[in-house]
């Protein structure tokens, strides 16, 4: 998004909250709003159908937390900030193919650290190895990845001789059914709740939609209701 890029507000720090304080509602209404948490992490965790991600989420764990325990082979109540910190690095840059020098970059950990951490996830979750594995060589075949709901990206790079295109390519492979599976996810539900917002002649609205986040502006008559019907329809 662009003037104004309202997908990238500032959030952290004392900037951030001034910031943040520049958006209001009418007066009368206030700005609701919902998210889905973790909402890539439980894409991949469906789509590779890995039973230790599967199980983490349907216990309800802290995906993060429940990493650095698998990894550092520690108890969950054990696991201290920075576990978490470097387990959330991992789990999400497998979403994007990193590799052992792009965690070495993202970390304080050396080359060989990074990548017995990322052979060691691996280990952890196999489901998540073999997916990746399989969704590559789907690349190769036939050209292009596809989302949970069937939307396609061509992949045609993946072929090339370049090595540094044809490693780009596999790490758009790797990343657009993941991601893209996400914004389908967000973008039924924006389609759904429109559809039932109109449908109750409700005067809220759908303001703005950033990653996984709907914001919506809502009269105070109508709050309540709001705050059942956007879980509702976006679980």
């Amino acid at each position: 998004s662009s003037e104004p890029n309202l997908q990238n507000i500032p959030v952290r720090g004392e900037l951030g909250k001034e910031v943040r304080q520049a958006f209001i509602a009418p007066p009368g209404s206030c700005l609701m709003a919902g998210d889905y948490s973790q909402i890539d992490l439980r894409a991949l965790a469906h789509l590779s159908q890995d039973p230790s991600l599967l199980s983490a989420f349907h216990n309800d764990e802290d995906i993060h937390s429940a990493t650095a325990a698998q990894l550092f082979g520690v108890d969950a109540s054990q696991v201290t900030p920075d576990m978490r910190r470097l387990a959330k690095t991992v789990n999400f840059g497998v979403i994007y193919g990193m590799s052992d020098y792009g965690l070495e970059q993202a970390t304080e950990l050396s080359r060989e650290e990074a990548s017995r951490f990322i052979a060691d996830y691996f280990d952890k979750y196999p489901g998540v190895k073999k997916y990746l594995e399989s969704t590559k060589k789907q690349a190769r075949e036939m050209g292009c990845v596809q989302t949970l709901l069937g939307r396609r990206r061509s992949i045609l790079e993946i072929s090339s001789s370049n090595r540094q295109v044809r490693e780009a390519a596999e790490r758009m492979a790797i990343n657009m059914p993941v991601q893209g599976t996400s914004a389908d996810i967000i973008k039924v539900a924006m389609i759904n709740l429109h559809r039932e917002m109109n449908q109750r002649q409700l005067k809220s609205k759908m303001v703005l939609q950033v990653h996984d986040e709907l914001i919506f502006e809502v009269p105070e008559a109508e709050l309540e209701l709001m705050r059942q019907l956007v879980p509702e329809i976006m679980s």
